[in-house]
């Protein structure tokens, strides 16, 4: 069997990144939740791209290193992964206000199998058995937590299904542009791509309904976004596409006991018993990578 060796170094890196990942995507879900009955998805996610830009142009004011970083080099490469990122996430967050979150998380999650088949013909990666182990296990798992029936086939579930798609295809491709581009370049252009497009659908003057009672909100959706991305980026930066992916279906129960925390939505048995499946996979993987490290 083909075999992919993540130095030991390098794999404390990826779960480091993965961890910080994971909250901040769990702390932006929450945030949107909250932002929901004000705004529409496209109003906050142009909030949230315009905070974007405006910090990252911040640190470069601060830190000429950076700078760089504002030009791209591989413009082409930058549009496709944003027109994608956009679309994947404008349907994520669509999604967030019709689904439970355990759901849409676990939906999002067939993810890690595309790029489990799309990694290795397009990114040269090698498939070994321990990430193989991972993202059979995770796929399964997400199968325990649908429990897939005519309840599950409806038309916000089809939406989130082309969302793990479009994350897939952007998960390849940011592993392309670490190869040459800085994470602070592919924040910047992410962030800076993603604004007109948002705010093609929104409405003149929508910055006016904001209030302080939401600031902790705003905060969770500007910061929380950024940094969900940061860390992702330099998770990818450090190990392959096939190690990083499974690593993030650790949202699942992470965002389960968010939602029955602070929505009230009830702890299914399943979830868990399909989370078990995934942490199995994800620990035999590591095991596997530290060994061969």
């Amino acid at each position: 069997m083909l075999r992919s060796v993540v130095p030991h170094r390098n794999l404390l890196a990826v779960v480091f990144w993965m961890s910080g990942a994971l909250l901040s995507f769990s702390a932006t879900a929450v945030a949107v939740r909250a932002l929901a009955p004000t705004f529409s998805v496209f109003e906050m996610l142009s909030i949230r791209t315009a905070a974007g830009v405006l910090i990252l142009l911040c640190f470069a004011a601060l830190k000429p290193e950076l700078r760089p970083g504002l030009k791209p080099r591989r413009f082409g490469m930058h549009l496709t992964r944003n027109v994608l990122h956009f679309a994947g996430t404008d349907g994520w967050a669509f999604g967030l206000t019709l689904l439970p979150l355990a759901t849409v998380f676990a939906l999002e999650f067939t993810t890690p199998a595309w790029v489990a088949l799309l990694a290795v013909p397009l990114l040269h990666e090698r498939m070994n058995r321990g990430r193989l182990v991972a993202v059979v296990l995770g796929f399964a798992g997400v199968l325990v937590i649908l429990r897939p029936g005519v309840e599950t086939l409806q038309p916000a579930s089809v939406l989130m299904l082309g969302v793990a798609f479009a994350f897939a295809l952007v998960g390849i491709i940011t592993k392309h542009l670490t190869r040459t581009e800085s994470t602070f370049s592919i924040l910047f252009f992410m962030n800076l791509l993603q604004l007109p497009m948002n705010l093609l659908g929104v409405r003149w003057g929508f910055w006016e309904r904001i209030e302080p009672s939401q600031a902790l909100a705003l905060a969770g959706i500007c910061v929380g976004g950024l940094l969900s991305h940061f860390c992702l980026t330099n998770a990818y930066r450090h190990g392959d596409a096939t190690m990083v992916v499974p690593l993030d279906f650790l949202r699942i129960p992470l965002i389960a006991v968010v939602g029955w925390q602070l929505y009230g939505e009830p702890l299914d048995p399943f979830v868990f018993l399909g989370s078990a499946c995934i942490i199995v996979g994800i620990l035999y993987s590591l095991r596997v990578e530290t060994r061969t490290a």
